[in-house]
């Protein structure tokens, strides 16, 4: 056997074992896993948070764009009624 087979039929297990190992769902290890570092370290609870102010903003923008301008235009004449009111005092 030369290089070049000895090459190609390592490349050719490592490619059935990871297919076999997919099929079978293993679940691959993170580096910080194997370390023993905790799952939910502080990076990650920072990420959630910014993960799910991203989402509010994200459903506020899409309630903006579908409301169809009605309700928006009556919220910006409130604001402008209300700013009237505090300049009269």
């Amino acid at each position: 056997m030369n290089p070049f087979e000895f090459v190609l039929a390592v490349l050719i297990l490592v490619f059935a074992f990871t297919i076999i190992k997919h099929k079978l769902g293993i679940p691959s290890r993170s580096m910080r896993e194997m370390r023993g570092e905790p799952v939910d370290s502080q990076e990650n609870v920072r990420l959630r948070g910014q993960v799910q102010q991203l989402q509010e903003r994200i459903r506020v923008l899409e309630r903006i764009v579908t409301d169809g301008g009605v309700q928006t235009a009556a919220q910006i004449e409130a604001l402008r009624d209300r700013d009237r009111i505090s300049e009269e005092d």
